[in-house]
């Protein structure tokens, strides 16, 4: 016994566990390791026998008193009847209790259950996605683009039934036309019913006697272009939509969409913040210093600014309704421009003459930032 892991352990929980906790653990763990939703799995199959053990004792009050208190030698078979006696749990009560929750009830696991959705079902056909790369103008402006798509589709020539000039399909002798088949599998709990798909229709219900050339099943594969308009202020990592453009539905379902992501290069000189613009333009020391006449870009073409006298570096100016439309409004949103001055380098030694005569003829009137700096730090140091 020795080999045998704590069965509060198993399940979890804690010694002293309450009823409910022990059976909330076990409805978890048994659907978690049920070899049902694991085919093949060995690992899921141990671990599913050794959480039915450890509730097999933990659910029975008088193995769980027995346990608590000699562990697993208060319930080993030798001992008088213990956790190898499954035929105490209830005679299934407590197990078709459990399993019904998430099976949909002991009478079979019905795909997952009786109530489950039947194969033969009309579904909606699978969607498809796509990407699509445009240049900065186009996501501010709008564009229209063409999209290659591979997708399947009915077949004209039988209307989707897979028979040969469309003609009514039998109902498939296997599954009587619900799509599914049945099985039992004997188990521990019992014998436990499964669904799966019906392999003579592949879920449909109907059997076809005479193919269609044409198709396989109803269904033929094609490449088609599609023409998407893009609106105007799309952004980066937006998604399109268009409906029923995609693969065929199935058993009368309406097509899967198309789902269409949108990449937007950058700009040489523009970054995009929402509907608004920002741009940094450098300018020369003159002209900060004297102002001038500036040369502004915007989506439309350039614009002229005249830049004050005195403006300093970092600087920004507005200009209103230069930036990106809002999708789906006439609203714009606005151009930021930053000015950077830009300090002259590799002066010659004239030049560099000039700028000092020019610095003789300036005093303290004429730096009103270093000036305010100078105030603050005296008094600082004072």
């Amino acid at each position: 016994m020795a080999d045998k892991r704590d069965y509060y352990e198993v399940l979890g929980l804690s010694k002293g566990a309450s009823d409910d906790e022990i059976k909330k653990s076990f409805r978890k763990l048994a659907k978690k390791y049920h070899p049902d939703l694991n085919p093949g799995d060995t690992s899921a199959e141990e671990k599913f026998k050794e959480v039915n053990e450890a509730y097999g004792v933990l659910s029975d009050p008088e193995k769980k008193s027995r346990y608590d208190q000699f562990g697993h030698a208060g319930v080993d078979p030798s001992y008088g009847g213990g956790a190898g006696d499954f035929g105490g749990m209830g005679g299934m009560g407590d197990f078709g209790d459990v399993f019904s929750s998430f099976f949909g009830g002991m009478g079979g696991f019905g795909g997952f259950g009786g109530g489950g959705r039947r194969s033969n079902a009309p579904r909606k056909g699978e969607d498809i996605e796509t990407m699509v790369t445009i240049s900065f103008e186009e996501a501010a402006f709008g564009c229209e683009k063409e999209i290659h798509l591979r997708r399947r589709k009915s077949c004209k020539h039988c209307n989707g039934t897979g028979a040969k000039g469309g003609v009514e399909l039998e109902t498939c002798p296997q599954c009587k036309g619900s799509g599914v088949v049945t099985s039992v599998q004997r188990t521990i709990l019992g014998n436990i019913q499964s669904q799966s798909t019906c392999p003579t229709c592949g879920g449909r219900g109907k059997k076809i006697k005479v193919p269609c050339p044409h198709c396989q099943g109803g269904i033929i594969t094609e490449d088609k272009k599609i023409k998407v308009t893009i609106p105007a202020g799309i952004d980066n990592d937006q998604t399109l939509t268009m409906r029923n453009q995609a693969h065929a539905g199935v058993n009368g379902g309406p097509d899967g969409d198309v789902y269409i992501g949108i990449r937007v290069r950058p700009h040489a000189l523009f970054e995009r913040r929402g509907t608004d613009l920002y741009c940094k333009i450098p300018v020369s020391f003159t002209d900060a210093t004297l102002g001038a006449k500036l040369q502004v870009p915007t989506l439309e073409g350039k614009v002229e600014y005249d830049l004050p006298e005195g403006t300093q570096t970092g600087s920004t100016f507005r200009f209103r309704g230069k930036g990106v439309t809002r999708i789906n409004s006439k609203a714009k949103g606005d151009l930021y421009v930053t000015v950077e001055v830009e300090i002259p380098r590799g002066l010659s030694k004239k030049q560099k003459d000039l700028l000092k005569e020019f610095a003789k003829t300036l005093d303290h009137k004429n730096f009103e930032k270093r000036n305010t700096f100078m105030d603050k730090l005296s008094k600082l140091f004072k």
